[in-house]
């Protein structure tokens, strides 16, 4: 007598596991889909941003404008620590990047998303110089966008020293102070050259919220900060340990002590 045949193939999935499978399939696919439309509408809405900018004033006439400020101080007048200081605090890739560091950006934006809200911008010194002379200081996408697109025409307008220079001359440190002659004069009374290695890394630290950390506004916030610019220039070679202890060691002579 024959066998009936065995009809039962154990080898495909039940039929609700297949559905299951098909709908994950396909909401995966409807939510990439909409990542990269969300892209794009962003991107494109950046890039007109920055488009305008462009338009209405040129990396030429951004350096024009910040030469021609009261107490523009030229990089080669202007203290190793303090220059040392700023880029290991505000961008320590900034001579190896072109403009733009996705190492950082995606670093900032995982700890932005960890914590719920803006905590890190991941921002380069390019691009603080774009959003600081040719955008608002809103925090928006397409913003963000506009200024890696105008960070990048910096890059290949000057070299890495004249950013750093316009950089230095541009940035805000409260009470008024915009760049680093002028805040040299407000704080310490003093030019720019002649700041030693304790106030070249407490100016290097103010402009990161001028409010909170400025000298004259909370000194213990402000030498907390500098804490910070010192090890991140041990931890990026700048100065050795040794280093950092002797020029914090002379916070008694602080004029803010």
């Amino acid at each position: 007598m024959r066998r009936a045949a065995y009809t039962n193939d154990i080898s495909k999935p039940p039929i609700v596991l297949r559905v299951l499978g098909s709908i994950v399939k396909w909401t995966l696919i409807a939510l990439l889909a909409g990542l990269v439309a969300a892209a794009a509408y962003f991107v494109v809405r950046g890039y007109a941003l920055y488009n305008n900018a462009a338009q209405e004033k040129s990396v030429a006439d951004m350096v024009t404008d910040i030469e021609s400020r009261a107490g523009f101080t030229p990089l080669e007048e202007l203290p190793e620590t303090y220059l040392a200081a700023v880029v290991s605090v505000e961008d320590h890739r900034f001579y190896q990047h072109p403009g733009f560091d996705a190492l950082a950006t995606s670093r900032a934006l995982f700890n932005d998303l960890r914590a719920g809200a803006i905590v890190e911008g991941g921002s380069t010194i390019t691009q603080q110089l774009a959003k600081n002379e040719f955008f608002s200081q809103e925090q928006v996408v397409e913003r963000k966008i506009a200024e890696v697109f105008m960070a990048f025409d910096i890059e290949r307008a000057l070299d890495k020293d004249r950013i750093l220079e316009l950089y230095v001359n541009s940035i805000y440190f409260g009470e008024g102070l915009y760049g680093i002659g002028p805040a040299c004069q407000g704080y310490l009374g003093k030019a720019p050259g002649t700041m030693n290695d304790w106030e070249s890394t407490m100016l290097a630290g103010t402009p990161n919220a001028p409010s909170v950390y400025a000298p004259t506004v909370n000194y213990d916030l402000a030498c907390q900060r500098q804490q910070q610019v010192l090890e991140q220039m041990v931890k990026y070679h700048a100065i050795t340990q040794e280093d950092a202890n002797a020029i914090a060691a002379q916070a008694n002579e602080s004029p803010w002590a």
